[in-house]
């Protein structure tokens, strides 16, 4: 129900967000294929970025089983020479002194908003031409330096270390891991900004590039916002219930966690409880979209047609768009205010 919402918000309210056609086509042909034969003879691929002349990121993992890995455009090969690697980060940034491709215009993950419209770029399946995702914003979590990126513009295997981009083709982070579950993924990029510190490590000729990523922490010593993605994605709803408990009571002032703790309220049928998170997480960020859904989604469940109108008041001042989506969401198809 989550993905299905997100997606009509996206169909329905995006059309009105323009974007750089040229721009655009410049980012996709700034992404290209990482690959390389593993010990036993297979072929390992990911994806990777143009980032500057003759220099590609990519996730390190898409290095942990080759040797001798190549960037790749359709036929033509480019070998890499050596490497810079933040293994904990999970990005690796590789040389390739023959690659003639231009590097890609970079942007700033601090600059983005939730529910802005982005694209996933990337070879996935392993498929010669990248495939691209469009999808939004859903989750931007502080870091050091730089937003962690939680979007639904997918990204499937053989797409690790590729692009996510604005929609004026600038590369605002790395496509690098994800949830699976009958609920839908849940895809993560890390922020931009992280290369200019890797850009800076020392470059090695060693391969494969081996060591633990981030994500893949036991789950207990992660931030809470990737270990409520497990649970939700495969809608375990008593284990995000738990989760989001201990995420509201450390970041009291986090839209995500009382967003997180609502959904999980709701899918449990405990719908003041639900009611009092989503209002939680509303009250915290004004433009949190779907949550303003929910909220009326879950006063509508309660016969709270008072909240009802009032979401769709607080919609409309948003964006005039979102009043047919909700009116469409909560089946009240001419105006939910004349129930």
């Amino acid at each position: 129900m989550k993905l299905l919402l997100s997606v009509c918000i996206v169909l329905l309210s995006s059309a009105a967000q323009a974007y750089n056609q040229q721009a655009m086509m410049e980012a996709y042909f700034g992404v290209v294929m990482i690959r390389g034969y593993n010990e036993n003879g297979g072929m390992a691929y990911g994806s990777g970025v143009i980032i500057a002349d003759h220099t590609v990121v990519t996730n390190c993992h898409v290095l942990r089983a080759t040797k001798q890995p190549w960037v790749s455009r359709g036929e033509d090969t480019y070998p890499i020479t050596s490497v810079r690697a933040d293994v904990w980060h999970d990005l690796c940034v590789v040389s390739s002194p023959t690659l003639p491709f231009k590097p890609v215009v970079r942007g700033n993950s601090y600059a983005l908003v939730r529910g802005q419209e982005i694209s996933a770029i990337g070879h996935s399946n392993g498929v010669p031409a990248p495939i691209t995702s469009i999808g939004e914003i859903q989750g931007l979590y502080p870091t050091p330096s730089g937003n962690m990126i939680r979007s639904s513009a997918k990204f499937l295997m053989g797409a690790s270390g590729s692009g996510l981009f604005d929609m004026e083709g600038r590369l605002v982070g790395i496509n690098t891991f994800k949830t699976a579950g009958h609920g839908g993924s849940i895809h993560f990029a890390l922020p931009v900004e992280w290369l200019e510190t890797l850009e800076k490590m020392p470059a090695t000729s060693e391969f494969p590039v081996r060591g633990k990523a981030l994500w893949e922490e036991d789950e207990d010593k992660k931030p809470y916002y990737m270990r409520a993605a497990v649970p939700e994605s495969r809608q375990d709803w008593p284990k995000l219930e738990q989760i989001s408990q201990l995420w509201t009571q450390q970041e009291t002032n986090n839209a995500d966690a009382w967003f997180s703790l609502g959904l999980a309220e709701q899918s449990l049928k405990q719908l003041d409880a639900a009611a009092l998170a989503f209002q939680k997480a509303v009250t915290l960020d004004g433009q949190f979209v779907e949550a303003w859904f929910r909220r009326g989604e879950v006063a509508q469940l309660l016969g709270d047609n008072q909240t009802v109108k009032d979401v769709e008041l607080q919609l409309q001042k948003i964006d005039p768009l979102l009043v047919s989506v909700y009116q469409n969401y909560l089946h009240c198809e001419k105006n939910c205010q004349k129930q």
